[in-house]
C-alpha cells in the first residue's frame, strides 16, 4: 500500500489522532485489540436508534429488521471463512468462550478417562487452560507440541505425539507472542489421517491473513471480532456441520430449544443449538461491517503491507544494543517480542507510553512459553495496517531514548 492509502486508511479511526502527554499517539498493541474505524462504530449507533429490538422471537417490524440484519452478519462471516454452510458459524463473544464451549461440548461426547488432548508450547492461556479443565474433569492428558529456539512447532515431535488415545488437537494459527505462522494445514492433515479432529485458535490470524477453512479442513476455526476492527463482546466459532451436529450444547436457556416440557427439552437445529438466550445482534452487525471493510481493503493487501512493517521494524530495532528479539521464525505475522539486557520490560512500557507509544508488556497470556525461554515477559510491539514506517522511525529513537535512561 502506498503513503496516500494509509492515510486514507488512517482518515478512517479518529483514536489515531488522540494525543498522549501531549504525544501524537503511536498504537502499537493491535495483538491484543484493534482500533475501530468509524463505519464499525457508526454501523452500533445505527443499530441502537433504528433496529433495536430482541430477534427471532417477534413479528414486528424492528424485531425482523434486526433479526434479517443479524442473519446476513452470520452469512458475511460465514463467506469470510469460506465456510460452506452459514449454520456452520456459531456467534459467542469471543476466541475464549469458543473454545471453552468446543473443550466443554466434544468433552462430554468424545472424551473419557485415559484419552488425551494435543497443544502447543506456545499457546494463550484461552487454549490452554479450557483443555486443562476437560482434563481434570475427565482423568485425561494434556500432550504439548514442543517449540524450538526460534519460535517453529518441532513437527517430528508432534506427529509421534498423535496415537490412538488423542481425541483432539487444538493449536494456534499465529502466536500472539511470537509472531509465528504456523503450519496449520500440515498439522491438520497429519491429525486427520489418525481421524483427529483439530480446533485452530485464529484470532491473531484472521487480521493479517486470509483464512480458507474449506482449503484447511479445519473441524474447528475461532476468532474475536476485537481482534479484527469490530465489537468487543463477540466472536466466531466455526465447526464443521458434522461435529457441531454431533456435541451437546454448551448452555441452556432461551433461543436454543425447539420443545420444552418438565419431563424434556430437545434442542434447536444449527446454529441455534448453541447460541442460548438473547444474541449480541448488534455486536454481530458490527462485526459483519468490519469484515467488510478488512474483505474492501483485501488480506492479501495488508498481509503484504504489514510484513513490510515488520521486517523495516526488525532492521531498526538492530540498532540498539543488547537487544533480543524472542521469535525468530521464518514465517511470521505482524508481531515483534523483544528484550533488553538489564532492564525489565514494564520500565520500558511505562516511558514509552509517556513518549506517547503504546506496547504491550508482560507474559502476554502466555506464561508457558515464557517458561520454555526462561524470561518472565518481553516488550511487545504489534503492527495493523493503520501503522506506518514513520512510526516506526519514532518507536526506534524513542527506545533508544528510554534504554540509555534506564541503563
Amino acid at each position: 500500500m502506498n503513503k496516500e492509502e494509509i492515510e486514507h486508511i488512517r482518515a478512517d479511526f479518529p483514536i489515531l489522532n488522540e494525543k498522549i502527554y501531549n504525544k501524537d499517539l503511536i498504537y502499537f498493541d493491535n495483538a491484543a485489540t484493534t482500533q475501530k474505524p468509524r463505519c464499525v462504530v457508526e454501523k452500533i449507533e445505527y443499530a441502537y436508534f433504528h433496529l433495536n429490538a430482541n430477534i427471532h422471537r417477534g413479528v414486528h417490524y424492528l424485531s425482523l429488521k434486526a433479526t434479517e440484519a443479524h442473519e446476513a452478519a452470520r452469512l458475511i462471516a460465514a463467506k469470510f471463512l469460506h465456510a460452506e454452510k452459514k449454520e456452520e458459524i456459531v456467534f459467542t463473544r469471543g476466541t475464549t468462550e469458543s473454545i471453552n464451549l468446543v473443550a466443554f461440548s466434544f468433552g462430554e461426547a468424545f472424551c473419557s478417562a485415559g484419552d488425551e488432548v494435543v497443544i502447543s508450547a506456545m499457546e494463550h492461556h484461552s487454549n490452554i487452560v479450557p483443555w486443562q479443565m476437560l482434563c481434570e474433569r475427565k482423568a485425561m492428558k494434556l500432550r504439548v507440541i514442543p517449540v524450538s529456539e526460534n519460535g517453529e512447532l518441532d513437527m517430528t515431535a508432534y506427529s509421534s505425539l498423535l496415537n490412538k488415545k488423542t481425541r483432539i488437537v487444538s493449536v494456534t494459527h499465529v502466536s500472539n507472542v511470537l509472531g509465528s505462522i504456523n503450519p496449520v494445514k500440515e498439522i491438520i492433515q497429519i491429525a486427520h489421517e489418525k481421524n483427529i479432529p483439530v480446533l485452530i485458535d485464529g484470532a491473531q490470524a484472521v487480521p493479517h491473513l486470509a483464512v480458507d477453512v474449506q482449503e484447511l479442513d479445519a473441524d474447528f476455526y475461532v476468532f474475536s471480532g476485537h481482534k479484527i476492527y469490530g465489537p468487543t463482546g463477540i466472536g466466531v466459532l466455526y465447526g464443521k456441520e458434522k461435529w457441531l451436529n454431533a456435541i451437546p450444547p454448551y448452555q441452556g436457556g432461551g433461543e436454543m430449544i425447539s420443545t420444552v416440557t418438565f419431563e424434556k427439552t430437545t434442542y434447536s437445529e444449527l446454529p441455534f443449538k448453541f447460541e442460548a438466550g438473547t444474541p449480541d445482534y448488534v455486536g454481530s452487525t458490527a462485526l459483519a461491517e468490519a469484515l467488510r471493510y478488512v474483505d474492501q481493503i483485501g488480506l492479501d493487501k495488508i498481509a503484504a503491507y504489514e510484513n513490510e512493517l515488520l521486517r523495516y521494524a526488525e532492521q531498526r530495532l538492530k540498532e540498539i544494543e543488547n537487544i533480543h528479539i524472542i521469535g525468530t521464525a521464518k514465517n511470521k505475522s505482524s508481531v515483534l517480542s523483544f528484550l533488553v539486557d538489564g532492564i525489565h520490560p514494564y520500565d520500558i512500557g511505562m516511558l514509552l507510553d509517556k513518549l506517547g507509544i503504546a506496547v504491550r508488556t508482560g507474559h502476554h497470556c502466555a506464561q508457558p512459553i515464557m517458561d520454555v525461554y526462561g524470561i518472565p515477559g518481553t516488550v511487545r510491539a504489534s503492527f495493523a495496517f493503520y501503522n506506518t514506517k514513520e512510526e516506526i522511525d519514532r518507536f526506534t529513537e524513542a527506545l533508544k531514548k528510554v534504554v540509555n535512561m534506564l541503563k
